[in-house]
């Protein structure tokens, strides 16, 4: 049954990428049923190191995902380039692929005795949209194979502390990545944006900024007037640097603003948590829930001022129930240093 539903889906995708099995260019596109096929990396697949027309990048403020490590990278058809915009989602040329690996170490406080590669999810970008694929990788590490209904793979790790976690990980269904992927309907990145980029990569041999040095390599092309100084920036929240606020509110926007901004599939709820919010009621001070249902709890307000234990924020970030817990998809787990960073500024205010 689900070889069946695998052939529809790719018969499907094929009317809308085409029928071409060849990857280069990546403009007439059908999907593979396994990650290897499209030669994103090459060598051995697990060591995930980039082949060609595929480069590596790093986010400001990742999105919590129960603790898994992330590595990203981008494909863009050779001769092509990234359009930058300042608040939006850069442009992308047909063909482009967005490509997110989801890991674990097995010990996160020695990451050299190794790691289990979950799933790596492609955006790739079509004439007319974009369109979400998901790989399965076998517990070999030699493969990973197409997804679409999602499922749950079982976890166990080692976290910083030394102490021992299990986890039965989520694996989206292709439905369910439109639930954050969202801006006034039309199916859109997330991460892929100034604020986010704007940084200068840790795990790079060259020191310099990642839109210059992507400006430099022909892989993004830049306003003439850009300045990187003026440049939106989100504080990384996992370092010591920054102050409480600059930090919560990246969190926030990272976290959160995919769908709580006014084109997202929260807007109706009024709570908007983008990092350049100014509206204080939008941001959810003193703000009373639209129709949060028992998601509330005996809370009147969003935040509270001076009170996280008050604050409905918290209460769902904190919250494991999947009728309460926000995010609603993407975790299971507390966000223990999150969830400390929203209390700390919440109630310094």
């Amino acid at each position: 049954m689900f070889g069946r539903i695998i052939l529809v889906f790719l018969i499907g995708l094929g009317l809308l990428f085409g029928a071409s099995s060849s990857y280069q260019p990546l403009l007439a596109f059908a999907p593979k049923l396994q990650l290897s096929e499209y030669g994103f990396f090459s060598g051995a697949l697990a060591e995930l190191k980039p082949g060609n027309g595929v480069f590596p990048y790093e986010v400001n403020a990742p999105l919590f995902s129960d603790y898994a490590e992330k590595a990203r990278f981008i494909y863009l058809p050779t001769g092509t380039h990234m359009q930058y915009r300042d608040k939006q989602p850069f442009e992308f040329p047909e063909g482009a692929v967005i490509i997110k690996n989801f890991y674990y170490y097995h010990a996160a406080a020695h990451p050299e005795q190794g790691k289990r590669i979950i799933e790596t999810r492609l955006l790739v970008k079509t004439a007319n949209a974009w369109k979400a694929l998901d790989y399965v990788w076998n517990a070999e590490q030699t493969e990973a194979s197409l997804e679409v209904a999602g499922g749950q793979c079982p976890i166990n790790w080692e976290d910083k502390q030394g102490k021992k976690q299990s986890l039965a990980y989520q694996i989206p269904n292709l439905n369910q990545c439109k639930s954050c992927h969202s801006n006034d309907g039309a199916f859109t990145p997330i991460g892929i944006t100034a604020r986010q980029l704007n940084r200068v990569p840790q795990n790079e041999d060259i020191a310099e900024n990642q839109l210059i040095l992507w400006q430099k390599k022909g892989w993004l092309q830049l306003p003439a007037d850009f300045n990187l100084t003026s440049a939106p920036q989100l504080q990384d929240y996992r370092t010591s640097i920054g102050t409480v606020q600059d930090k919560a509110r990246a969190y926030l926007d990272a976290n959160c603003a995919h769908c709580h901004n006014p084109h997202g599939p929260a807007s109706t709820s009024g709570l908007f948590l983008e990092a350049d919010q100014q509206d204080l009621e939008h941001l959810g001070v003193l703000k009373s829930p639209v129709a949060a249902g028992r998601g509330s709890g005996k809370y009147l307000y969003d935040i509270v001022p001076g009170k996280p234990n008050e604050s409905i924020l918290v209460y769902r970030m904190e919250s494991d129930d999947p009728g309460i817990r926000m995010p609603e998809i993407g975790r299971q787990l507390e966000h223990k240093e999150g969830i400390e960073l929203i209390k700390a500024w919440i109630k310094g205010m």
